[in-house]
C-alpha cells in the first residue's frame, strides 16, 4: 500500500554525524550559516554541508533542531544528517522536532550537556513512505512558512514606524530642510505646513519652534510597578489572568502573556494591571543589544520587574512615548548602571528623563501613519499565535501516523 507506514529506527532513516569545528579567527566573511546548538552563530565563506540540511543540538544545548534550507557549515557542538537514505529532508526535520523532548533527556556530559549519535541512531520509529512524508512537510511548512511571513513583514512594518519617528522627531529632517527654504521630500503640503522653520533654544538644547522639553513624568498619567504572587502557592497561579514578567519585554510588541494569575493572586498581591496601549519597560536586564522597551498590545497585570508608563494624552501619544522610549536602550543602560546601586530602572529614573514634546498637530499626523502599522503588527502577531498551536496540535498526530493525509492533501482551510 503506498501509505504503508514501516517499523525502522533513527539510524536507518537518517545518518547522523557530528559537527566540523571552526573558530572564529578560522572564519571569512560570507554568506554561509554556521549553525551551532544554538541557531546560527556566524558566517564564513565556505560550506561544509549541502542543503537542504537537518542539524541537533550536540553539545550546550541539546534537543535543538534546525533546518537550513541553503548550504552550510554544521558547528562542532552539533550533529547534521549527513545521510537522508532518500526522506523528504523537511520531514525528518519535523521528525527531529517531535522526538526533541525525547532527545534532551539523552544527555550524556557532567558539565555541560552533551549528546551521543550512537544514543539516537538505535531508537525505534514508525516510518512513512515518501508520498507520507511530502504531505505532512507540506501542511507543516504550510504553516511554518505563514509564520515566518508574518514576522518578516512585522520587522518591516515595525522599522517603516521607527524609521518615520527618527525622521520627523530625532533627526529633525522636516524642521531642518524647511529651516533652509525647501519642502520636506516625500511629505504632502499639508502634513509639512504642521513642522516649524526654526529652532529655539530651550534649556540645553535647540528644539523646534514651539516645541518643548519635558520630564517623562510630566507628559505621564501614571508611572508604575506591580508585583508578584507567592510562588509557593499554586493557588495564585494558572488563573487565567494574564501576568507579565520583566523577561518578556524582549518582544517589542507583546499580545499575550506567558503565565497567568488567579484572582486570588491578583488580590494578595502587589502586582497592577497595565491597560493595552501602555509603554512597559524592563527595570533590569537593559544590558541586551537594542534594551527591554514594549507596547502592551494586551490588558495584564505585572511584576515588580515590570515599570509601566502610561502616557498624558493631552500631551503625547502612547504611540509616540513608546517610539521615543524604544529607541533609548544605551540611556536606559547608562542611567541604571550609573544611577541605581542594583543596576535597575526605577520609576523615578525613568520619570527624571527629558523628553521632547512637539506641537500636537504632528504627533496626531506621527499617530495617523504609525497606528495603523502597530495594528497590522498586532493582527499579525496574533495570528501567529493561532498558527503556532495548530502547528504545536498536529506535529505529534502527523507524525505518530494517528491523522494520515495523502501526497498532496491539504488538511488545512486556512487557520481562524
Amino acid at each position: 500500500m503506498a501509505d504503508h507506514w514501516i517499523d525502522s529506527t533513527v539510524g536507518e532513516q537518517a545518518t547522523l554525524q557530528r559537527g566540523i569545528d571552526i573558530t572564529r579567527v578560522e572564519q571569512r566573511a560570507g554568506t554561509v550559516p554556521v549553525i551551532s546548538s544554538g541557531g546560527v552563530s556566524s558566517y564564513h565563506d565556505t560550506p561544509a554541508a549541502r542543503g537542504p540540511g537537518v542539524v541537533l543540538g550536540r553539545k550546550g544545548v541539546v534537543g535543538s533542531v534546525y533546518f537550513v534550507p541553503s548550504d552550510y557549515w554544521p558547528h562542532d557542538t552539533t550533529l547534521w544528517v549527513k545521510d537522508f537514505h532518500g526522506n523528504d529532508a523537511r520531514f525528518v526535520y519535523y521528525f527531529f522536532r517531535w522526538i526533541a523532548p525525547r532527545i534532551a533527556t539523552m544527555d550524556v556530559g557532567s558539565a555541560n550537556p552533551t549528546l551521543n549519535r550512537n544514543h539516537v541512531h538505535p531508537i525505534a520509529v514508525r516510518w512513512p513512505p515518501p508520498p507520507q512524508q511530502r504531505a505532512i512537510a507540506g501542511i507543516l511548512g504550510a504553516l511554518d512558512d505563514r509564520i515566518e511571513l508574518n514576522r518578516r513583514s512585522n520587522e518591516t512594518l515595525e522599522a517603516m514606524a521607527r524609521a518615520i519617528f527618527k525622521s520627523w522627531f530625532v533627526d529633525l529632517d522636516p524642521v531642518r530642510t524647511k529651516a533652509k527654504g525647501r519642502q520636506p521630500a516625500g511629505m504632502d503640503a499639508e502634513t509639512a505646513a504642521l513642522f516649524p522653520d526654526s529652532f529655539e533654544e530651550s534649556g540645553r538644547a535647540a528644539n523646534p519652534l514651539e516645541w518643548r522639553t519635558r520630564t517623562v513624568s510630566e507628559v505621564c498619567e501614571g508611572i508604575f510597578s506591580g508585583g508578584t504572587p507567592r510562588t509557593e502557592s499554586e493557588r495564585y497561579w494558572q488563573g487565567g489572568i494574564p501576568w507579565l514578567s520583566s523577561g518578556e519585554t524582549r518582544s517589542k510588541f507583546i499580545v499575550s502573556t506567558e503565565r497567568t494569575i488567579t484572582p486570588a493572586g491578583v488580590a494578595e498581591s502587589s502586582t497592577r494591571h497595565a491597560a493595552a496601549g501602555l509603554t512597559v519597560v524592563a527595570g533590569a536586564g537593559q544590558g541586551r543589544t537594542r534594551g527591554q522597551t514594549s507596547m502592551l498590545l494586551c490588558e495584564t497585570y505585572i511584576n515588580q520587574s515590570v515599570v509601566a508608563l502610561a502616557a498624558d494624552e493631552t500631551q503625547v501619544s502612547r504611540t509616540y512615548l513608546f517610539f521615543d522610549l524604544e529607541r533609548r536602550y544605551e540611556e536606559f543602560r547608562r542611567i541604571s548602571d550609573g544611577h541605581s546601586s542594583r543596576g535597575s530602572l526605577t520609576t523615578r529614573l525613568l520619570g527624571g528623563l527629558p523628553i521632547v514634546v512637539p506641537e500636537r498637530r504632528v504627533i496626531e499626523a506621527f499617530d495617523a501613519l504609525a497606528k495603523p502599522l502597530t495594528s497590522r503588527i498586532a493582527t499579525a502577531l496574533r495570528e501567529n499565535q493561532s498558527l503556532v498551536a495548530l502547528r504545536d496540535a498536529l506535529l505529534p498526530k502527523l507524525l505518530s501516523g494517528e491523522v494520515r493525509v495523502n501526497d498532496g492533501e491539504s488538511i488545512l482551510s486556512g487557520p481562524a
